[in-house]
């Protein structure tokens, strides 16, 4: 059965939804490593000792590490409601005039010698893929972004999905 033409109008003027959100989550090795560090560090400062010294190393460094893990892992990216999302900072998307995915040889490049020091960056050493935003804002001095992404292909289309629909 075929649409009739009134539905196929009707579908193709509906608004398009250009959302994407992610979290730069640390991988699971990396919380391994992290309580292995913070356990290996409490049995040193243990050493045998009786009394408070047994136990007080393990109640206060383990729960501090996974804070602290937790809290590497936090950022989280989105483009919604007509912004690019970034932890706290937010983005209008109609002064983005390009976004580009990177991958790792990329994003080392763009952050690398020839980096410009007033950049916006949010990058995680864990994620290997990046995003640059080129911004058309004569009043921010910001020239571009450049933040971490698993899936930069598709964060740079949300981005300018999200800047043409605006």
């Amino acid at each position: 059965m075929t649409p009739s033409r009134s539905q196929s109008t009707a579908v193709s003027t509906a608004p398009a939804t250009h959302g994407y959100a992610e979290r730069l989550r640390l991988p699971w090795w990396a919380w391994l490593l992290g309580i292995g560090f913070a356990a290996f560090m409490a049995v040193e400062i243990w050493m045998g000792a009786p009394g408070m010294r047994a136990w007080l190393p393990f109640a206060i460094l383990l729960p501090l590490t996974g804070i602290g893990l937790w809290w590497l892992g936090r950022i989280r990216v989105a483009v919604q409601d007509g912004e690019f999302l970034v932890d706290d900072a937010r983005l209008p998307v109609r002064f983005v005039a390009d976004a580009i995915a990177l991958d790792a040889n990329g994003r080392r490049e763009v952050l690398g010698v020839g980096a410009d020091p007033l950049a916006f960056v949010v990058q995680r050493p864990w994620v290997p893929g990046a995003v640059q935003v080129v911004l058309d804002d004569p009043a921010d001095p910001t020239p571009y972004w450049v933040v971490s992404s698993r899936n930069p292909v598709r964060l740079a289309t949300a981005i300018l999905a999200a800047r043409d629909a605006a």
